[in-house]
């Protein structure tokens, strides 16, 4: 799979293909948006790594600032859609959340959470599995402000996006093998998901000591 992926890094197609693939994983958690921007960083520092040995370098390599930019933009704008659609789901997502313990639990701390600016809910759930569909929809059910939710997004995007490109870019520097480097680093990402999914679930401290 990493061959795979590792060929798409030398076409220009790559930033586009990231971007679509932030936008809709709100929507679709199972795309591999993280293991895309996560590859697309090692190709870069592999490109750019100095050695003994000559490394072939292909034509297109994907320049890490720009992809930084892409993989922040896409991921606010894909939260935006779902904070947008929770907000004016109607009945029908009424009863989608109400099927759902994860939707519900969400929508009793948001409200609280979000309005005491305590949005960092938002960047921890960014990292973990169908986190980010789970707060982007229920901050716009329980109808916050875009003015609450947008600020605590854009770090989201920026922690994350900058999180998975370090991962890729250093560790391929570090290990000096593209192919070890993003095999490792997709492993990170994977453990700062489970990381972040059970902070998630936690009940907040005065339910805990309730």
């Amino acid at each position: 799979m990493f061959e795979t992926l590792g060929s798409l890094t030398a076409s220009p197609w790559i930033y586009a293909l990231v971007a679509v693939s932030i936008v809709l994983d709100v929507f679709l958690p199972v795309l591999p948006s993280g293991v895309l921007v996560i590859t697309a960083a090692a190709a870069a520092a592999a490109a750019g790594a100095a050695g003994p040995v000559p490394v072939p370098v292909p034509e297109q390599v994907p320049d890490i600032l720009l992809l930084l930019v892409i993989a922040t933009t896409a991921s606010v704008l894909g939260d935006m859609a779902a904070f947008r659609l929770g907000r004016h789901g109607g009945a029908r997502l009424d009863r989608a959340i109400a099927r759902s313990r994860r939707l519900t639990r969400a929508h009793e701390r948001l409200g609280t959470a979000l309005a005491r600016g305590g949005g960092a809910l938002v960047v921890i759930a960014r990292f973990a599995p169908a986190g980010r569909s789970v707060v982007s929809l229920g901050a716009g059910k329980t109808q916050r402000k875009v003015a609450e939710f947008l600020p605590w997004s854009v770090l989201a995007g920026m922690a994350w996006a900058g999180y998975s490109v370090a991962l890729g870019y250093f560790g391929t520097q570090w290990l000096g093998t593209q192919w070890l480097g993003t095999a490792l680093s997709v492993v990170a990402l994977f453990a700062a998901g489970a990381l972040a999914a059970f902070l998630v679930r936690r009940p907040p401290p005065a339910a805990a000591t309730a």
